[in-house]
């Protein structure tokens, strides 16, 4: 049982991970801990983790109307290869030893973190000109949703940087169809621990409503903060949560 006390720490992790994960960071770089700070066991934290992300995708959205203006076709086409990961990544975290995957984390962290950091070089290389390769994003996008669903924490820097890569150079609508992209994962996944799993809801209620609040915040705080400086503290984000994985695996 969750007191009054840990559901405040929480709630205001909720927050402070909404605006990170929204903006372009990783989530579950402070959810997770707060999760584990408040006294709760690794898989029922990740579970509770991975329910309560699905918050921030209705808040996000609302604050990236601006930046999702003309998506919504494309979105529809891509968000069934987001779903159809996190379910896997959900069925996977139900059958399967968390050590197996976990091992393969810091890698996957750190190879998006630096994905991002070399985005504009692999963009000039490929041209000014970026067109969107259908089963290179495929081929992507369905194994890091499967990984959002199956841990999550680092998948949305791994997705900025496909989308970056193949999609929209410009930051702040990438990161909105990141977004959006990871939301479809997210609650296709926690649809089915909720349906097939133990869910906290004590620990899933107060980060999921700080989550939306900060989630507000985020993509905001994504639009006025220069392109270079963002993706620069994104990645070096997911380098060390790739770090701390790597030492300490979840």
């Amino acid at each position: 049982m969750i007191s009054a006390p840990e559901a405040a720490l929480i709630a205001a992790a909720g927050i402070l991970s909404g605006i990170v994960g929204s903006a372009g960071g990783i989530t579950s770089l402070i959810s997770y801990p707060a999760l584990l700070a408040a006294g709760i066991p690794a898989l029922p934290a990740n579970v509770a983790n991975i329910v309560a992300v699905a918050a921030c995708w209705p808040g996000s959205a609302l604050a990236s109307r601006p930046e999702l203006q003309g998506r919504a076709s494309w979105l529809r086409r891509w968000a069934w290869v987001t779903a159809a990961g996190g379910a896997i990544g959900a069925v996977l975290l139900l059958s399967t030893p968390p050590g197996a995957f976990g091992r393969v984390v810091p890698f996957l962290v750190a190879a998006g973190s630096l994905a991002l950091l070399l985005q504009p070089r692999l963009s000039a290389l490929r041209g000014h000109r970026l067109h969107t390769s259908t089963p290179v994003l495929a081929a992507s996008l369905l194994p890091v949703s499967a990984y959002s669903g199956y841990f999550g924490a680092g998948s949305g820097v791994m997705t900025l940087s496909v989308l970056l890569l193949t999609v929209d150079q410009h930051l702040a609508r990438a990161n909105a169809l990141k977004n959006m992209l990871i939301g479809t994962a997210s609650v296709t996944s926690a649809v089915i621990f909720i349906i097939f799993g133990p869910v906290d809801w004590g620990a899933v209620v107060p980060l999921g409503i700080g989550m939306f609040a900060g989630s507000m915040l985020g993509p905001r705080l994504a639009r006025h903060i220069p392109a270079n400086l963002l993706r620069w503290l994104v990645a070096l984000l997911g380098i060390g949560l790739a770090a701390k994985l790597w030492i300490a695996p979840a």
